[in-house]
Formats: structure tokens, sequence, C-alpha cells
């Protein structure tokens, strides 16, 4: 204690910055809950990131969100509890219908979204090489399978792999929308993944 806190009385407390809530719903269970929980694990002293139950195509996924999004602040204006600070979907363009009308009401809305084209696996694989020409769903699976040693379960040591590559698959997919925008292609074209803009909120950087 300081000679001024001796004299005063007075005690320092530690001022603690309260962790940010995160909400997270996810078109699948078991890749993206797998790939999220290994971040949530490495950045839980300053993020508390809660992946909902609820899991289905884009446009039910962002209904779901934005509902929980109203009931969230309701509650808090009630005095129950703290909304979150952010909501975010996570989904693959695939083959599924109402895309834009999914993306038109998570922005309305404020929700993020981290849309992979055509699917989550083209992140995986940006992690190891570029990938600038079109890619089909199956293609892209094979090539992720080939790369991390496993399937939908991701390993630890995948997991691990995929950790260390971040900045450069991060560095691949900002390029990659450089590319598309260059060409005059619609944004969200594939092959693009934009979830690194997801993870770097979990990180905060």
């Amino acid at each position: 204690m300081s000679p001024r806190s001796r004299r005063t009385g007075l005690t320092r407390r530690r001022v603690t910055t309260p962790r940010r809530h995160l909400l997270i719903f996810t078109e699948g269970e078991r890749t993206e809950d797998g790939y999220l929980l290994h971040w949530r694990r490495a950045y839980r002293d300053t993020v508390l990131v809660t992946v909902d139950s609820f899991h289905g195509a884009p446009l039910p996924l962002v209904d779901r969100a934005v509902d929980a999004k109203r009931a969230d602040k309701l509650e808090q204006r009630r005095g129950r509890g703290r909304a979150h600070d952010e909501v975010w979907c996570v989904f693959d363009q695939d083959q599924h219908p109402n895309i834009p009308a999914a993306l038109n009401k998570a922005a309305a809305n404020e929700i993020g979204v981290a849309l992979s084209n055509p699917c989550i696996e083209l992140w995986f694989v940006l992690h190891f090489a570029d990938q600038t020409a079109h890619l089909e769903r199956g293609d892209a699976q094979r090539m992720s399978r080939a790369l991390l040693g496993c399937d939908k379960v991701l390993t630890s040591q995948a997991l691990e792999a995929l950790s260390l590559r971040y900045e450069d698959a991060k560095d691949r997919a900002v390029r990659l929308d450089a590319k598309h925008e260059g060409d005059g292609s619609p944004h969200h074209s594939n092959p693009s993944s934009n979830m690194w803009e997801l993870i770097d909120r979990l990180r905060l950087v």
C-alpha cells in the first residue's frame, strides 16, 4: 500500500474488465461446434462464448438468432441479466435457398454472419494453400480430410494445425475477397470465407 493509501485508509481495488459475451448459432453441429470450442477455450479469460443448441439452414438460423437477440434485450431491460454483446450465425453457401434473405435479415438486425462458400472445409483448406478456382463442396471436403487427417469431428491435432496456420488462412481469405471484387464478382462468391471475422472477434484483434 502506498503512503497516501495508508494515510487515508483507502485501499486500492483491482479494476477488471468484464468478459464480453458472444452468442453463436451454427448450421452444423459437429464440425463448427468443435472448431469454435477450441477458440472458446483459448480465450475464455476475455470472452464468454455460448453456442446455441439450435442448428438449421441459414434463414431459420438467422430467424432464431434475431428472436434470441430481441428476447435478450427485453430481459436486460427488465433487469434480468446482461444481453450478449454480439450475436453471430455460422453457415455454408452449399445449395441452400434464401441465402440473400438470410444475409439481409442478419444485417438489418445487426447479426454477424460467418459464411463459407461452398462450405466450412474451404476455410480449413485455406490454412494450407491458396484456392482461387471454383470448388465444389465434395472436393473441398476431400481436400480438408486429406490435409487434416480427419472428417467431421476435428481431432486435437487438426485443431492445433488450424490454430498455428490461422493468420495464413486469414490472409488468403482476405486476398480472395479482393480478387472477387477486382473481377466484379458478387460478395461471398465461390470460393470465399469470412470465418476469420468471427474468430478475430473472439480474439478481439
